[in-house]
């Protein structure tokens, strides 16, 4: 079983809606994924309320609650784990990094955003796990957005995936009725990124 972290100590980056359409792109590969909530408010959780498939397994648990959740996915054979953590919030932010394999930091494109970085990098090198920046809502048509970005996570240490997911309406569309956008609009190109950025992802999971 391997487990991914989605860390950001910046509201509004992401974290959620990349965790839940990595879930369901692994679940689309044949594979059994588990998202565990540790963030309260709940939202992966809220998502799965709302959804009328039971897969992917959510559960929403407190941060000192992690290793039994953990112990129960392995225990149901899951083959892939992802955190989704709440922002402000760095005690449970270290704990979700040490516990994983693998880090993704969401991170928007915008100049606010990459500054604020700085403090999810640093939960990131305490726990002493490999982690990338996995840059969100990037608008499309914009290399020069993606080198900045790139230039700008370097300053922290920090790599950032090959995959940037574009600003696209279906992954929040697909959200508020309990699907992804690989769900929503099977030919669309935010499944299709989604896809890409799983298929990577797997690749360092194999490297973990």
């Amino acid at each position: 079983m391997k487990t991914v972290a989605i860390l950001s100590q910046k509201g509004g980056a992401g974290k959620t809606t990349i965790t839940l359409h990595l879930a369901v792109a692994a679940q689309l590969a044949r594979h059994i994924p588990v998202v565990i909530d540790l963030d309260p408010q709940a939202s992966s959780a809220g998502w799965k309320d709302g959804r009328r498939s039971e897969t992917p397994v959510v559960v929403s648990v407190p941060a000192s609650r992690l290793t039994q959740a953990l112990d129960a996915a392995r225990a149901g054979a899951a083959d892939l784990v992802l955190i989704d953590t709440a922002p402000h919030s760095g005690e449970v932010a270290l704990a979700a990094a040490e516990a994983a394999d693998l880090v993704l930091i969401p991170c928007r494109a915008g100049i606010l955003d990459l500054k604020a970085i700085a403090t999810t990098a640093r939960i990131v090198k305490l726990g002493g796990k490999r982690a990338y920046v996995v840059l969100n809502a990037v608008p499309p048509r914009a290399p020069h957005v993606i080198a900045d970005a790139r230039a700008a996570v370097a300053v922290h240490g920090l790599d950032v995936a090959p995959i940037a997911l574009q600003q696209r309406a279906a992954y929040a569309h697909a959200l508020t009725v309990g699907q992804t956008a690989q769900e929503y609009e099977p030919e669309g190109k935010g499944g299709e990124d989604i896809a890409q950025l799983y298929h990577w992802l797997q690749g360092e999971l194999g490297r973990a």
